[in-house]
């Protein structure tokens, strides 16, 4: 098996390029779309907990999927990838090998999120390997603590379920039965959990052979040449929009409420530094790493954070590769929250994500004070109502909060949205919720008042009440409290999220934020309110016709206008 270069000096023509870039991200997209449909959970197929990509033979991206999570694509397809060539070599991956990866050490997230990918091979003997098809899901339980690994106690890794550090699935075709039966054997839900990895693995091996027709159609060599002018180009491009940003040494802070368990907030500090074509992102002054699983590994963590902040910043519609973050360097000691070790607990990894690429953003406001935007809800405001198997037959749904994005220089901000860290994942509907868990959906609406005043208004929250039809644990988890949606040049904070529940036996409601194993009984409401953007802009400079609007429709009420805008009404 070999790994032959395409000639540095060969031609390839701007059209065959530029055919052969948009086919790479069409297989990407064609990928997300069937695992979609194909997928068991509703956290895959209608939440989109998954991403697409695909790798050189190097394990770095070359082209990704424009749905899916973009915390997954902006490194960990590619990590998972290197490990198995550290762990394997190119020698010993063949066509037909399929392999999975969620360790902690390599990827630095929650162990519920997998990689699987396969290794993309042409020519006669199938010899030539060109690259790597991944796939990052995020699998429903895997064994630990607790049902689906939601958990604020954890103290290590081993608390938190099953670790597949680079095990093959399948062996030249193959399927090593071992494998799926330790799979199965560490799930409550192996049902549904081998159904979702039946799309996963379809979708790599679908992936794998469009990408051999495409390379096939215009030439192994041209195909591979031009995938290195993507790269290269995309790091050209990155490089020419940091000139735009004024040099500068500049900075932000902000807080995480509290672990879930302790409440201890936890500071989020950092410098962005911007000279000449490079920007460099200094996370010495970040939390150490946690006691309980809100640590994630660099990888996963600081590294995935500063790209996706640094793509929201230069280049917002290209699909991502490792050409796009070249120009992007970090600062980022061994042991910090967003750096831990290999064997720290990170079941809540993703919570301090969000706010920290808001922190990013924030620090640039200054030097780009017409493209950074006010401060948006920030918070994963999940909602998992679960039981095991001492409360009957065990479940588990996940629930989600779409809350405020902070206003523009030019607009109000949008929303509700899931959170910068997310992309393009979604509301699993009411009617699929409620067919899988005991509850029933009361009300669903936008949460008047939530965004920011400014010239521009910050985007809206929701709200939505449950009513519980039989006995059922909960888990929730929202934040920024203590660094609440920010405005910008003038504008005012969003309102933060909270979550209250009214126990049928109790008639004071109880306000909860982080809970976990909260017992809730038949009858009790529970009723989620995310957080809005923050505005932008003095509130005094809103047009009058925008803030009677915002009125009409509900999103503003007749005090909040009187008392943020000065308009009243009759």
């Amino acid at each position: 098996m070999c790994a032959l270069a395409a000639p540095a000096t060969l031609e390839v023509d701007p059209v065959t390029l530029e055919v052969i870039r948009h086919g790479l991200a069409s297989i990407a997209d064609q990928i997300e779309a069937n695992i979609t449909r194909t997928a068991f959970s509703p956290h895959i197929s209608e939440y989109k907990d998954y991403a697409v990509g695909l790798t050189d033979t190097d394990g770095f991206l070359t082209a990704q999927a424009r749905g899916g999570i973009p915390i997954f694509v902006a490194d960990s397809v590619g990590c998972a990838v290197r490990d198995g060539l550290k762990v394997y070599g190119a020698e010993r991956l063949h066509h037909g090998d399929v392999v999975l990866c969620n360790a902690a050490g390599v990827q630095g997230q929650h162990l519920n999120n997998v990689v699987m990918y396969t290794p993309i091979y042409v020519g006669e003997q199938q010899d030539r390997l060109i690259g790597f098809f991944a796939i990052n899901a995020h699998w429903n339980d895997i064994g630990g603590a607790a049902v689906g690994a939601g958990t604020y106690r954890s103290t290590d890794i081993y608390m938190e379920g099953l670790q597949l550090h680079t095990v093959k699935l399948q062996s030249r075709g193959e399927p090593i039965e071992e494998v799926y039966r330790i799979i199965a054997g560490n799930s409550r839900f192996p049902e549904e959990l081998l159904g979702d990895i039946s799309a996963q693995l379809s979708g790599c091996l679908m992936g794998r052979d469009l990408t051999v027709k495409l390379a096939k159609k215009y030439g192994v060599d041209s195909f591979l040449r031009a995938t290195e002018i993507i790269v290269e180009r995309s790091e050209q491009l990155s490089r020419a929009r940091i000139r735009t940003i004024p040099d500068g040494e500049y900075s932000a802070e902000g807080f995480l409420d509290n672990d879930g368990v302790d409440d201890i907030p936890i500071p989020l500090k950092l410098k962005v530094i911007i000279k000449d074509d490079e920007m460099t992102v200094d996370f010495s002054d970040m939390a150490d790493q946690a006691h309980r699983g809100l640590n994630s590994g660099r990888h996963g963590g600081g590294e995935s954070i500063a790209r996706l902040a640094f793509k929201y910043l230069i280049d917002v519609d290209e699909s991502a590769n490792e050409g796009t973050f070249k120009p992007l360097k970090l600062i980022l000691p061994p042991g910090k929250i967003i750096s831990a070790s290999d064997d720290a607990p990170m079941a809540q990894y993703n919570a301090p994500i969000p706010t920290t690429i808001d922190l990013i953003l924030k620090a640039l406001a200054p030097a780009l004070p017409q493209r950074i935007t006010g401060g948006h809800f920030g918070s994963h405001s999940s909602l998992n109502f679960y039981r095991g198997r001492n409360l009957g037959t065990p479940f588990k749904t996940s629930d989600s909060g779409h809350g405020g994005w902070g206003a523009t220089a030019t607009h109000d901000g949008g929303g509700p949205f899931r959170t910068m860290s997310h992309g393009d994942t979604r509301i699993i509907p009411i009617e699929v919720q409620e067919t899988r868990a005991p509850f029933r959906v009361l009300e669903l609406k936008l949460r008047r008042d939530s965004g920011g005043p400014g010239k521009f208004r910050g985007g809206l929250g929701f709200v939505r009440r449950y009513r519980i039809l039989s006995p059922c644990l909960l888990f929730s988890n929202v934040d920024r409290h203590l660094t609440p949606p920010w405005g910008l040049h003038g504008g005012k904070e969003g309102v933060p999220g909270k979550i209250t529940v009214w126990k049928k036996d109790c008639g004071e409601p109880e306000i909860v934020y982080k809970i976990e194993d909260y017992p809730l009984a038949e009858g009790d409401i529970v009723q989620l309110e995310t957080g809005g953007g923050g505005g932008y802009g003095p509130p005094s400079e809103r047009d009058r016709a925008l803030v009677e609007r915002d009125v009409m429709r509900g999103y503003v009420s007749k005090e909040a206008a009187a008392r943020d805008y000065g308009v009243t009404f009759s």
